[in-house]
């Protein structure tokens, strides 16, 4: 999580929600991939910290089928994310903040183990969860 969190100030320099997230290896060790919020920076919606570090771990592993590892984030997965988890098919997520106005991994939806999907992935929250929340505070009421 501490790299995560390393990636979340990483996003906050450039001006954008600080969240950051790393996909571990199936070893639990080697981190394959990081990635942090480039909304602000790149103009697009879909640049979430999840969803740029599972796009570069699946371009580390040469598939997209990410079974076995694991997604470290400082922020509780929104809608979009969380269903790119279940695509991936990531086995960890594990987060630190809970988001309770957008999060969809057992605050406001729990889209990542909804039994209706084929794959559901295991859910660790909580992890640091005052430093990540402490960043996401400092950073909006800064703005």
């Amino acid at each position: 999580m501490r790299l995560a969190l390393a990636e979340a100030g990483r996003a906050a320099e450039g001006g954008d929600v600080p969240v950051g997230a790393v996909v571990l290896a199936p070893d639990r060790r080697t981190v394959l991939s990081a990635g942090y919020n480039e909304r602000e920076a790149t103009g697009d919606p879909t640049a979430h910290a999840e969803v740029l570090a599972v796009r570069r771990a699946a371009a580390v592993l040469g598939e997209w089928r990410l079974t076995g590892c694991t997604l470290v984030v400082t922020l509780e997965p929104c809608t979009m994310c969380a269903g790119a988890l279940v695509q991936s098919r990531v086995d960890r997520v594990v987060y630190g903040a809970r988001d309770d106005k957008a999060g969809a991994a057992g605050s406001l939806w729990d889209l990542v183990r909804d039994r209706r999907l084929n794959h559901r992935p295991e859910v660790v929250e909580g992890v640091l969860a005052d430093d990540c929340a402490h960043l996401l505070t400092d950073f909006f009421r800064d703005r």
